[in-house]
């Protein structure tokens, strides 16, 4: 638990709930229901180990924190996650329905260990430790078998590592879903031309091969496509965009539009993952705080690549 003024707000509210859940409790010295719920608060997040962290506000000293969330009355509680309030109530509830309150928003244990074993796994990935990144992985989803993130994770590596087979039985249930992540798409995607390639004679073609039956029928579709799948699964992402783009601006529905899904999916597949928020460029809270700090635009040059030829498929396809 820690008492938040304006001073430190933007630190212990705002930025902490980027990585933890807030709870702010708005109270004031002469208020009777105030003294009932404050200790039981204080219970709870002692009982949730971790899950949300206490933050107290004195509506009396701190009165522009209390006009920014348009506090009314007192007892007022204010959950915050992401630096933003999504959900709160008023009174002294009893323990139970403060539980039951936090329990609609806040991971389990289960699920804080399952990313904990995700965000671990990254990091023995990174350092080149591929078995037991993907041991991390298969735990993570053990507990939690609803985390996308881990199972795109795995799947991805699965793929990267040449285990297929376990790559299609990970990535089935995330086909399931209705609708469809565009990213699980991506990896199905991914699968259909690395098996294209290690099964179809075409796999081991060259890729002049290739180009002198496209040079004699610049439609001929099937010959693009098996080579833009062998420039695919060989990392040649831009040559695969640009075979699979001929077909899509000669005929956008051929092929029950593989290419233009197959063209996506390595869209996709290289878009870099979203950084986490730095709650320092948070700008302003919903109650319209000014928060200190301001947003630094990177150009990250894969970023860049992903842009442009999403606009040159916006183009063929208008």
């Amino acid at each position: 638990m820690i008492n938040v003024t304006i001073e430190n707000f933007d630190a212990e509210v705002v930025a902490a709930s980027h990585e933890t859940p807030v709870l702010v409790d708005f109270w004031a010295p002469w208020c009777g229901p105030c003294k009932v719920i404050g200790p039981i608060l204080e219970k709870v997040e002692l009982a949730y180990e971790g899950r949300f962290k206490l933050a107290k506000i004195d509506s009396d000293a701190e009165p522009q924190l209390s006009q920014a969330f348009g506090i009314r009355s007192i007892p007022t509680c204010v959950l915050m996650v992401g630096g933003k309030p999504v959900d709160g109530f008023q009174g002294a509830l009893p323990e139970s329905q403060i539980k039951a309150f936090l329990d609609k928003h806040l991971p389990s244990l289960d699920e804080l260990e399952a990313e904990a074993d995700a965000e671990d796994a990254q990091a023995l990935a990174a350092a080149g430790d591929t078995q037991a990144a993907l041991q991390k992985l298969l735990e993570a989803l053990s507990i939690n078998p609803a985390n996308d993130d881990a199972r795109y994770d795995y799947v991805r590596l699965l793929i990267e590592s040449d285990l297929i087979d376990d790559a299609e039985a990970a990535l089935a249930p995330a086909l399931t879903q209705i609708p469809r992540q565009l990213r699980f798409e991506a990896l199905e995607q991914f699968i259909n031309a690395i098996k294209f390639v290690t099964s179809d004679a075409r796999g081991t073609w060259a890729i002049e091969q290739f180009d002198a039956l496209i040079a004699t029928n610049k439609r001929d579709f099937d010959t693009r496509l098996a080579k833009a799948r062998v420039l695919m699964v060989g990392g040649d992402w831009t040559g695969a965009m640009e075979e699979l783009l001929e077909i899509v601006m000669r005929d956008k529905a051929w092929g029950d539009a593989v290419p233009r899904k197959t063209y996506v999916a390595i869209l996709e597949l290289l878009t870099p993952p979203k950084p986490k928020a730095n709650p320092a460029d948070a700008g302003k809270t919903a109650g319209g705080i000014e928060i200190a700090g301001k947003t630094v635009v990177e150009q990250n040059p894969q970023a860049q690549l992903v842009a442009t030829y999403r606009r040159k498929l916006s183009m063929a396809l208008n």
